[in-house]
């Protein structure tokens, strides 16, 4: 005798609504949780940072680098101005420490008209070098270091602001916050505080 299989279709279970097989309690539960989380506050924030426009920077050097060449009281002496931008510094050569802070003068100048901001250049010792010359190197601040950022969180919390937080995450800051008013009050109070670089406010959503 032959037998016939089932229809395939014998064997599907019935498709049911998984909302309608919750108990009214289980049901009244997830609606008090979905209603909760839409009511929580949205968290707004903003990253300190710290750097400088490299653009700017050479724009800077060329500058300089132009003026001590029509300078006559650096015609035929050593003196050259170079940017290293993937070290992130300015090495300057000259023959003596007197033509050293000289250059270093115009350099600095030209910098600050192109609004470098000045707390992010840390000049090192001028030194020795070959050739008679003596050199100096200006490294940029391009980063907060461990100490400024920990110090930044640490003048957040100090001041107890309202549900504002402070959190370091590498280099940087971030600030949050449910209330935009409590950050524009934290951006207030970090810009009247000296950090010895000039900090930054970005990423503000």
């Amino acid at each position: 005798m032959c037998i016939i299989p089932a229809a395939v279709n014998d064997f599907v279970l019935p498709r049911t609504n998984f909302y309608k097989t919750l108990t009214p309690t289980t049901q009244k539960e997830s609606v008090r949780t979905s209603n909760y989380i839409s009511r929580m506050p949205q968290q707004a924030s903003f990253d300190v940072t710290t750097g400088v426009d490299l653009q700017e920077v050479d724009n800077a050097v060329n500058q300089a680098q132009k003026e001590i060449a029509q300078r006559y009281d650096f015609k035929g002496t050593v003196a050259t101005i170079e940017l290293n931008r993937t070290e992130g510094k300015i090495a300057l050569t000259a023959e003596n420490d007197y033509k050293m802070e000289a250059l270093w003068d115009v350099l600095q100048t030209k910098l600050i008209k192109r609004s470098v901001p000045v707390k992010n250049l840390d000049p090192g010792e001028i030194r020795p070098a070959s050739g008679d010359t003596v050199k100096r190197d200006i490294a940029l601040k391009m980063a907060l270091d461990g100490d400024t950022a920990k110090k930044v969180a640490a003048a957040i919390k100090e001041a107890k602001l309202k549900k504002v937080q402070a959190a370091i995450q590498g280099d940087q800051v971030r600030v949050t916050s449910p209330s935009r008013d409590d950050l524009q009050e934290a951006m207030a109070l970090l810009r009247k505080q000296d950090f010895g670089v000039e900090l930054k406010f970005g990423n503000y959503r």
